[in-house]
């Protein structure tokens, strides 16, 4: 029987890049088990954070994702909260 990799690739828009960056700097700090066979790669592209989830079961995957969302909206909660004490970001005018 042939194992197929099962790929998801998220792209979450912010208001600025630094927004985008507390964002990645808060989420890569938490691995992935290793008994899911799960692996997420988090870059930031401009305004957005990229986020890609590769593993060989979509189960794990899916798991993986709903964590990750879970972790995500405390993230932007929190961004939402404090974000008004943010030094402004250069790049957005």
């Amino acid at each position: 029987m042939e194992t197929l990799n099962c790929n998801v690739k998220l792209n979450v828009p912010f208001a600025s890049g630094k927004e985008a960056t507390i964002a990645y700097n808060s989420l890569r700090v938490d691995r992935e088990p290793l008994r899911g066979n799960v692996t997420k790669t988090l870059t930031v592209e401009g305004n957005s954070l990229v986020v890609e989830f590769d593993g060989k079961a979509a189960k794990h995957v899916r798991v993986s994702v709903n964590t990750f969302f879970d972790l995500l909206i405390l993230v932007t909660k929190t961004i939402d909260r404090f974000g008004d004490h943010l030094p402004k970001d250069e790049s957005s005018g």
